[in-house]
């Protein structure tokens, strides 16, 4: 009995003295991972900058079948948040700024300790380098567990470095695997729709029109009108020069509406004409070399382009459908001139004249005419 007492006694102060050891330790922490990503910056910052995405590469979430995620209705910059439940605690996470192909700032709540966590993106030789930084301190419980499994920085940088490892693999093929191909000439039906007209950086296309085609979705579903096929955009103009175009982003829909007076989204119609078509298969930064394929289709088959507008991009696969940016389809459309064929006209051949036959007159024998009478 007296044995099992100081046994006890010896677990009790052996408990006491880890409480005391672990609720001394530094609750602070710094954990810092950094690796070059093959792919172009923006495409590496847009890609991180949706929390949708984290699940192809964030290493807590694929090494864990059981997990469960939450998404609100926004995930993308500043004010993006999800959450998760996990065979290993719980946590989530929400963007308090971010900085366009450069930076973003976020905070993070995970099994009771909270963290600032910071990513930056710099070119480099190779890629991107991309550097995943967390600050924070940690609860009483969080030391407990890091005591026991080799400190933040093993248990966080381990994380961090699988993570980024497969952000890599991940851009690398989902980023980098595209298809081009021209189609020909086709004709484009007539179709009303709803718009949003405005001047944008061609860098802001993605961005704007996630916001604008959401905008116009929102608005006809709380006002009962029927959609017709998949948003396009309607450059207006597009110019390389300086970066800059005039579009409109547009919800196709199936019959003419009328807007209140002062309402930003308005009306159009689209009328019917004849375009040489394109179609891009994979993320949407290869859009520029898509429409380089069907200019030296137009220019090597001589085809008069129509200036009525620049050109049309149907998205027929987005991202709202499939999250793989691999299996993404754009159409895009020329506006081209039909031919114009020529009318023949009837001309009556010309009559020609008849000349009278001159006949001579007949030779009398005056001894015949004589016995005639």
């Amino acid at each position: 009995m007296r044995i099992l007492k100081y046994l006890f006694l010896l677990l009790l102060l052996s408990f006491v003295a880890l409480s005391i050891f672990v609720a001394t330790q530094k609750g602070d922490f710094t954990v810092e991972r950094s690796q070059i990503i093959n792919s172009p910056k923006s495409n590496v910052y847009n890609f991180v900058n949706d929390f949708k995405n984290w699940k192809d590469f964030g290493s807590w979430i694929t090494e864990d079948p059981e997990i469960k995620i939450t998404y609100p209705q926004k995930t993308i910059g500043v004010g993006a948040y999800y959450s998760w439940k996990g065979k290993d605690g719980s946590g989530n996470m929400k963007t308090i700024f971010v900085k366009e192909n450069d930076s973003i700032s976020q905070k993070m709540d995970y099994n009771g300790s909270s963290s600032a966590v910071f990513w930056t993106f710099k070119d480099t030789v190779g890629g991107t380098k991309v550097t995943w930084k967390t600050i924070g301190k940690m609860s009483f419980s969080m030391k407990v567990y890091t005591a026991f499994n080799g400190g933040m920085d093993k248990i966080i940088g381990v994380m961090y470095e699988k993570s980024l490892s497969k952000l890599d693999k991940t851009l690398d093929f989902e980023i980098n695997t595209y298809k081009v191909k021209v189609d020909g000439l086709t004709k484009i039906a007539p179709t009303y729709y709803l718009k949003q007209t405005f001047t944008s950086k061609l860098s802001k296309v993605t961005k704007n029109s996630r916001i604008v085609f959401f905008k116009i979705i929102d608005f006809c579903n709380k006002n009962d009108i029927e959609r017709n096929g998949k948003p396009f955009l309607l450059y207006h103009t597009y110019a390389l020069a300086n970066g800059l175009a005039r579009i409109s982003f547009c919800v196709p829909i199936k019959s003419q509406i009328l807007t209140s007076s002062g309402s930003d989204i308005l009306t159009g119609k689209l009328e019917g004409f004849e375009a040489v078509k394109t179609t891009l298969t994979g993320d949407y930064s290869h859009t520029k070399k898509a429409m380089d394929k069907a200019m030296g289709f137009i220019n090597s088959n001589k085809i008069i382009v129509d200036p009525t507008f620049s050109h049309l991009e149907i998205f027929k696969i987005s991202r709202s459908e499939i999250k793989n940016p691999s299996r993404w389809v754009t159409e895009i459309y020329y506006p081209i001139k039909p031919k114009v064929i020529p009318v023949s006209t009837y001309i009556p051949a010309p009559i020609k004249k008849v000349e009278a036959v001159k006949v001579p007159a007949p030779v009398i024998n005056k001894e015949e005419e004589q016995s005639e009478f």
